[in-house]
């Protein structure tokens, strides 16, 4: 799987360069701080529409900025995937209206959101994201995993997705090693490295998640165990 360190990284210029570099990048449309270097280091990239930060802390996403900001990106070689826009604490309805024009990105399944929605954009897309909301804003809870599992059985034809999926803020190895994404995300290296050691700090932290990878298939064994809860 594809682990994504989501950005700005937070440190000084040199060592963006030193961290970003053979890795793989999500850059927040609100937050481009480090497009350039990861445009330069990075194997990919990633971008997200900062519809998070917006649920967390308010204000107005510019759809318009965002698509014109999108359809640069996708001329550049190391750019793999935009989402979609989306509003997570919006209905099934209100997000499938937001998909108008974004046929070329990602989609946002919202945990809460009914299950069929979840299938009908595994059938329709190569790709989906699994993203947060008010019931289930906290990856890797007994609640979460319930959820979870429900959604892998309802997507999975003997264990296998039948379209790419990835993790938004799911690049957990105690939750990744469970499902069978193609990629998924985090900030945990901006949130937790810092000062004089960042670089030594940051590379723990990422090779620590970096040396686990996803499944090929779905299994509901290790929740069943106690694996995941």
């Amino acid at each position: 799987m594809i682990h994504y360190h989501g950005t700005p990284i937070g440190c000084k210029s040199i060592d963006v360069v030193r961290f970003l570099s053979g890795r793989h990048a999500l850059i927040p449309f609100p937050r481009q701080d480090d497009l350039e270097v990861a445009q330069e280091v990075c194997q990919s990239y990633c971008v997200d529409n900062g519809a998070f930060s917006i649920w967390k802390k308010g204000g107005q996403l510019d759809l318009d900025g965002y698509r014109v900001w999108v359809d640069e990106l996708k001329r550049d070689p190391s750019f793999d995937f935009a989402l979609a826009p989306d509003c997570i604490s919006g209905g099934e309805a209100e997000n499938d209206a937001m998909l108008d024009g974004w046929t070329d990105c990602v989609p946002v399944f919202h945990l809460h959101e009914p299950v069929a929605r979840l299938v009908r954009l595994a059938t329709d897309y190569p790709m989906v994201a699994f993203g947060s909301s008010e019931q289930y804003k906290s990856p890797g809870t007994p609640d979460w995993w319930r959820r979870m599992a429900i959604l892998m059985e309802a997507i999975t034809e003997f264990g296998s997705p039948i379209c790419k999926l990835h993790g938004l803020r799911m690049l957990d190895p105690q939750i990744f090693t469970h499902l069978p994404f193609r990629s998924a995300d985090s900030t945990n290296v901006a949130q937790n490295s810092s000062g004089m050691n960042f670089i030594q700090q940051s590379e723990i932290i990422a090779r620590r998640i970096e040396a686990h990878q996803s499944p090929q298939k779905w299994s509901s064994y290790g929740i069943q165990e106690g694996l995941a809860v």
